[in-house]
């Protein structure tokens, strides 16, 4: 796929070219559970692990384990464990990770004002696929 313009050549990255680093920053990001990740931690307030497993009704506890791991992994989130019996354990974004979070919250605010035009196109393009094709004249 040409892309038109390689930024490598140049000292920079292109997210179109299969290798670029670029590619698994968005990969991380447009996980559906690192996504409501760091929109939960994205007011600043740290959370430990059963209340973002409660506040993310659906996640298992292995794949939030995980995702949290990638998420401490790539910089977006701190791990805090606190010497108590049992261990406390908390979680809160860093600085790269706040500033996601923001633009997060931003696609999750569209989403939310726009799931009624989204439902309504989609059932309009499931009762057309339904109809038998018509016949060219």
């Amino acid at each position: 796929m040409d892309t038109g313009f390689d930024l490598r050549e140049h000292g920079g990255v292109d997210v179109f070219l299969r290798d670029c680093p670029t590619r698994a920053v968005l990969e991380l990001i447009a996980g559906k559970w690192t996504m409501l990740v760091l929109v939960a931690l994205e007011d600043g307030r740290p959370m430990r692990f059963a209340e973002l497993r409660r506040r993310l009704d659906g996640v298992t506890a292995k794949v939030l384990t995980g995702t949290l791991r990638a998420l401490e992994r790539e910089g977006l989130l701190t791990r805090a464990v606190y010497p108590t019996v049992p261990p406390r354990v908390e979680y809160r974004l860093t600085a790269l990770g706040r500033e996601v979070g923001g633009l997060l919250q931003g696609i999750t605010d569209w989403a939310q004002a726009n799931v009624a035009a989204v439902v309504a196109a989609r059932e309009e393009f499931d009762e057309r696929a339904a109809r038998p094709p018509a016949a060219v004249e």
